[in-house]
Order: C-alpha cells, then structure tokens, then sequence
C-alpha cells in the first residue's frame, strides 16, 4: 500500500517577509499547535545576518497567518547558540506548553527544552543533553507515568525518560537507518509531536539517503513501550517534488516538526528547501491504514 500527502492548493502558506530584518531571508520548520480554537505556530526564520530566531503566528484556519513584529525566541547571551535557535516543536502537556529547540553556536548545538503557559513567553527548563543532538520532541502525555522524549543521536532515532525534564535516563535506539531502503539509509529523525491513536503512536519522520534528498515517512509505536516498532512501512510518504522545494537555502529538503490532527484530515506543516512553510493534507483513515500496512 502507498500514502501520498497531497499539497494544499494554497501553499506556500509562509514566505520571508521584508519588512522585518530578523525573518528576511528564510521562514521554515515550524510547529503548530491548536489550542483555543486557534492554530497557533513558531517558526525558524533566518534574516540578513543568517541567524535562526524562532518567530511566532497565529491563524482561525490554519492557513492565513497574522505574525508578531518580533521573535519570541532568540539566541541568548553567555552560552554558545550564536548561530540561533532552530527547529521548533511543541507539545501540550499537563496544561502547558514545552517547547523542545535546537541552540546552534560555533562549533556545536544542543538540544534545548523551554515551558510557556501562553505560547508566547518562553523559559528555558535547560538542555536534554549537554551534547550534540536534536530532532528531539516530547511525548504529549506521560508513558508508565514518566516523562519520554524522542531525540536523534545521529543516524538513529532514540527514546529517552524523565521524572523532572532535567534528568533523562534509559536511552534507547528505537529506529534506525535501512541500508537496503534507499531512500532512508542513511540517516533518519523524528518530526512532529506522535499523534496518539488506538493502534499505537503514530510517529512522523524524515530520512535521507546516498543521495541527501529529505523525505518523509511514518512508524507506528506501541502506547505503552514505544522502543517497540510495530510497523514501519518501507515507502515514504512525501519526496521533494515542487520547484521551491527542490531548490532554496538548502535544495531538496522537505523538514516537518508538525503533523496535526484537523478534523478527520492530517495537516503537514512542512518546510521546502529551508526557505518557505507549506502544507500537505491526506485523510486520517488513509494515513493509519498506511501505518498498519507493512513492516
């Protein structure tokens, strides 16, 4: 069986606005969270000076966005992320907000965890990991009553568990790359927050292979010991196809740290090429019967 995400006439949704240095070159690999009745999104946006900060929208639709003037997130001083802050995802968890990010210095980056009781002001909880990694997203309700969190010690996909968000423990590799699969060989991460259904956790990832085209695909976890895979289909779900997705800051990427659950329709908020933020839609029905197709 194959899966398609279909674009959404509309998209691009998002493009590098101008008027504002921060966001004037870039906009790209959001997350979008419903709460309120309202679709609410931060976004990584570089400007002149290439520096990721990590803007904020907010739409009644999910595809017209109203964005504020400034970021709500930005490197901070006396730590190495003068590079910026990249790579939102963010979950609702216990009535607030945690935001997992990447903080990219001169020589390295660090994955960073954030809380917020209004998606817009954010504290820093600290890094999960004083090392490199990312591709890291929190789990939206505790597992065996724990903390768990997805992230990437590179090429495999890990999981890992808290009981405060500062300390994590039992790291496990729960995915890792398919050498005979040519299109995620190579190197594979998480995107979105897993989506909770009846068959399991449904995990959106990305993978790349010899070739370095990011493409997108799902795995399907048990709900109560996500290190087990129950499926994972081979074929990928989503490839670079348009010219602004084959050709931008970084050509052939499609990058997603969103996939939410719209009525009876899966919305894909997704970057192309590190440049623009567009959106590809499928039916739920098509998406879990895809992840229960194969191994």
């Amino acid at each position: 069986m194959e899966l398609k995400l279909e674009r959404h006439p509309q998209s691009p949704l998002m493009y590098p606005n101008p008027l504002h240095q921060w966001e004037a070159m870039n906009v790209f690999n959001c997350a979008v969270t419903q709460h309120n009745g309202l679709f609410h999104m931060h976004y990584r946006a570089q400007g002149v000076d290439f520096v990721s900060r990590i803007g904020y929208a907010v739409s009644i639709d999910g595809l017209h966005w109203n964005r504020m003037t400034d970021p709500v997130l930005s490197p901070h001083q006396g730590r190495d992320d003068k590079r910026g802050v990249e790579d939102p995802r963010v979950t609702p968890l216990g009535g607030r907000f945690y935001m997992t990010y990447t903080a990219y210095g001169n020589n390295s980056f660090f994955p960073m965890i954030a809380q917020s009781d209004n998606l817009i002001t954010w504290e820093d909880i600290g890094p999960f990991e004083k090392a490199e990694n990312k591709d890291h997203v929190l789990f939206p309700e505790k597992i065996n009553g724990r903390y768990a969190i997805l992230h990437r010690r590179k090429p495999n996909i890990w999981i890992a568990y808290s009981d405060d968000l500062v300390h994590w423990d039992n790291h496990h590799v729960i995915m890792s790359p398919r050498e005979d699969n040519e299109w995620d060989a190579t190197s594979i991460g998480s995107n979105g927050v897993p989506i909770k259904t009846e068959q399991g956790w449904l995990l959106f990832y990305h993978g790349y292979g010899e070739e370095h085209i990011y493409r997108q695909s799902i795995a399907l976890l048990d709900l109560n010991d996500p290190t087990k895979v129950i499926h994972r289909p081979r074929t990928n779900i989503m490839e670079p196809f348009e010219p602004w997705e084959i050709k931008g800051d970084v050509p052939n990427v499609i990058f997603s740290c969103s996939n939410n659950v719209v009525g009876d329709q899966l919305y894909f908020y997704y970057a192309g090429a590190d440049r623009l933020i567009g959106l590809a839609t499928a039916p739920m029905q098509a998406v879990m019967a895809f992840a229960q197709s194969g191994d």
